[in-house]
């Protein structure tokens, strides 16, 4: 879906007018609870494909709160329904969308919700997600059992997902019926560069196209005095790189972000030894669809024209491509008033670029409109130093950030539910 439609209207954001009040006030109630929530979630991370543990606890909390729900065939994320009053012949469903997965990486923090499993961190807010997604789920069924005659008809569904970093979990809760019926869809990511109780909204391109690449590089190795001896993989894997750096760069148009990283590089098993194979991986990150093919062909070229050099066999293969999250201007224009009549004009920032992260909320808005803002989380750091960022083994929220997404997601599904399909 590109980012089509049209703006919400006054009436629009009348409708949800009468229900303010509540949703606010049972905010205040349960903030300290949902901070329980969320600390129990970091300090119990699962990484991807493996969110077994987190799974059964957010099937017991929304099924203990009178839930509908169930797991998908592969045992991990959860799709739970709130429907009141009649199904029409052309149903209207909004979903609510959190991600579930941990970094396979260390928690550095000393706090007492740090991390209870060596290696792994929730370093990218998913925690955070999920507490906000199960706060709003439960304050939405609150708050049309308490109005239930102004609901003659309404249904939200909220969609658990597992294997965000991994860029598998969207895809699967689309084969597994997560968007059967859905008309629109709306998350949030959490962003550590905007402060605690502020909100970054984007019309369009919200994320970059991430497409991940794996080089192996095969030859002959030897004695490291003997290296005319060799192939040397080792030392081809350094000239690619270092060609890679510098050819995707200037064969991108500078008017499109472009970002191409090497995040592993491994060869070899002792310093007098070369190896017979060295292999590395990273991604290219894009937000135009024209760069991003060139510089695709530019990293084929390089490989071919490394391995005529050296003499070594070279592949490239490219996994989990990504598009952008794009999103749309009915969607993205409701979730920018419910962030406006809840933290006021002055909290709500216009976001003139584009994040170069990926996002697999982008494969369901290929199917449906949809879209995500960008929740503040960053606190008052000691010293004025910076709030550590994402991916971060020192991440971590200011907490009051919970209560302004709850807020927030719970006004843009409401208003997108009440909203004439069209």
């Amino acid at each position: 879906m590109m980012g089509t439609g049209r703006r919400v209207t006054a009436t629009d954001i009348e409708r949800i007018v009468p229900f303010e009040l509540l949703i606010d006030r049972l905010a205040d109630e349960h903030v300290t609870d949902w901070i329980a929530v969320r600390r129990h979630l970091h300090a119990h991370p699962e990484p991807s494909r493996e969110e077994l543990r987190t799974t059964e606890f957010i099937r017991q909390r929304m099924v203990e709160r009178g839930f509908e729900t169930r797991i998908p065939p592969r045992g991990v994320g959860v799709i739970s329904e709130l429907q009141i009053g009649e199904i029409s012949d052309q149903p209207h469903v909004v979903a609510v969308r959190a991600d579930m997965d941990a970094l396979r990486m260390p928690d550095c923090k000393n706090v007492p919700w740090a991390s209870t499993c060596e290696g792994l961190a929730h370093s990218c807010g998913h925690d955070v997600h999920m507490t906000i997604v199960l706060a709003v789920a439960d304050l939405l069924k609150t708050v049309t059992e308490t109005h239930v005659d102004d609901f003659p008809s309404l249904h939200l569904r909220f969609v658990f997902q597992a294997a965000e970093e991994t860029c598998e979990g969207a895809s699967w809760m689309i084969e597994d019926g997560a968007l059967s019926d859905v008309s629109s869809i709306v998350g949030l990511h959490v962003d550590p560069l905007l402060q605690a109780g502020t909100v970054g909204i984007r019309y369009g391109v919200l994320t970059a196209q991430a497409d991940e690449f794996i080089v192996e590089i095969q030859g002959s190795g030897g004695h490291a005095a003997r290296p005319h001896h060799t192939t040397d993989p080792v030392a081809a894997a350094a000239m690619l790189i270092s060609n890679l750096h510098q050819a995707v760069g200037r064969h991108a148009d500078a008017l499109h972000p472009t970002v191409f990283t090497v995040g592993r590089i491994e060869g070899g098993t002792a310093s007098n030894i070369i190896p017979d194979h060295a292999s590395f991986s990273g991604t290219l990150r894009s937000t135009d669809r024209h760069v991003r093919e060139r510089a695709l062909s530019v990293i084929r070229n390089c490989c071919d024209a490394v391995a005529t050099m050296t003499g070594n066999k070279i592949s490239c293969e490219f996994r989990n491509p990504l598009g952008s999250v794009i999103n749309d201007v009915t969607v993205a224009s409701a979730m920018e008033a419910a962030s406006r009549h809840a933290v006021g004009d002055g909290n709500v920032v216009l976001l003139d670029k584009p994040s170069m992260g990926g996002e697999d909320f982008a494969m369901y808005i290929e199917h449906v409109r949809g879209a995500q803002i960008r929740l503040g989380c960053a606190g008052d750091s000691p010293e004025g130093e910076p709030w550590p960022l994402l991916h971060s083994p020192d991440f971590d929220i200011d907490e009051s950030a919970i209560a302004t997404g709850v807020r927030i997601l719970a006004r843009s599904a409401l208003m997108l539910a009440l909203m004439p399909r069209g």
